[in-house]
């Protein structure tokens, strides 16, 4: 039986026969709605040569487009940077046993995931200006990294914490067993194995900083679609050359959807292979040592120690009669 069974009664007859009544009206709707839109287009020539010949030339893109295309990847690759170390101090700030770290995190979470990333980014660049605290040509860069970065640090965090809490609670029994401290198991243990799990989730995010760099066109920051309204308005074709940065922001974000899913493929089967072994005779972890245990990860990567079982053994052979 197929997971869709089980969630779902299969579609009778009748219900078959709705769908795909249903699929073609909404085939037909969208035909006659690209129609439309088409015929406007035309009637007030947008698809004619001389609206983008432009496209052909050197200026535009050496110009325009590929600085453009660089100082957005620029913003975002120094925003998803900051905004992963961020994620993490905040994730172990808030999975911390001190009440007000854990609350100071809280409250930054909170705070910037309800913020809009526009409204940081004005505030940023406006308080910058009046105060004269950088150059002024940084002001908008920097507007758009403390933007980013704040909002989506919020994000990763709860992304990390979840991923934490969906392990088994085997894992940090494992690590308190063999004489480590919560933060010791939540840093050597914990953590790792989340960021592993929820690499492809980590991903999707940065396609979201990179799309949101473009709210920097707001604060004059020279990003692609600050390019497109340049070029657009000297060479008279604003519509079109939104829609060239519109076709490169979809192949940057593809090809970024496409490392989240190779990563999931490549996790997928890793967690299908065998895990490792690790003996030692005595082994100091952390604070604790283990006499002559056994760490041991299993195929998902989890950590599992026999150091109950060889004192249980070590128990039993004591409790076993002797022969006179």
């Amino acid at each position: 039986m197929s997971g869709a069974a089980v969630l779902f009664d299969a579609p009778g007859p009748r219900a078959r026969r709705l769908h795909r009544t249903l699929t073609a009206v909404g085939v037909l709707l969208a035909l006659a709605l690209a129609w439309v839109i088409l015929d406007r287009l035309i009637d007030r020539e947008q698809l004619t040569a001389a609206r983008w010949d432009w496209l052909l030339t050197g200026t535009a893109w050496t110009n325009y487009l590929l600085p453009g295309l660089f100082d957005t990847l620029r913003a975002a690759a120094i925003a998803i940077v900051l905004s992963m170390v961020l994620a993490l101090g905040l994730a172990m700030a808030r999975m911390s046993e001190v009440a007000p770290l854990r609350w100071a995190a809280s409250i930054f979470v909170e705070f910037f995931r309800a913020v809009p990333v526009l409204i940081m980014m004005l505030f940023t660049f406006y308080f910058l200006s009046i105060n004269q605290f950088t150059p002024s040509g940084l002001n908008p860069l920097i507007g758009v990294i403390v933007g980013l970065t704040a909002y989506n640090s919020a994000v990763l965090c709860e992304v990390i914490r979840n991923g934490v809490a969906s392990l088994p609670s085997g894992q940090r029994e494992a690590g308190l067993s063999i004489g480590l401290s919560p933060s010791q198991v939540r840093r050597s243990i914990l953590v790792p194995q989340a960021l592993t799990a929820m690499m492809p989730t980590l991903i999707s995010q940065v396609v979201v900083i990179t799309k949101d760099s473009a709210l920097g066109y707001i604060i004059l920051y020279p990003e692609l679609v600050t390019s497109a309204r340049r070029i657009g308005s000297a060479e008279g074709a604003t519509l079109p050359a939104y829609v060239v940065v519109a076709a490169i922001f979809i192949l940057v974000n593809y090809g970024l959807g496409k490392l989240a899913e190779f990563v999931e493929s490549r996790q997928r089967r890793r967690n299908r292979s065998a895990g490792g072994v690790v003996q030692a005779g005595t082994a100091t972890l952390g604070a604790g040592v283990v006499d002559g245990g056994q760490l041991m990860q299993d195929a998902a990567g989890h950590v599992h120690t026999n150091v109950g079982d060889a004192a249980s053994e070590a128990a039993h052979r004591r409790r076993e009669p002797r022969d006179d």
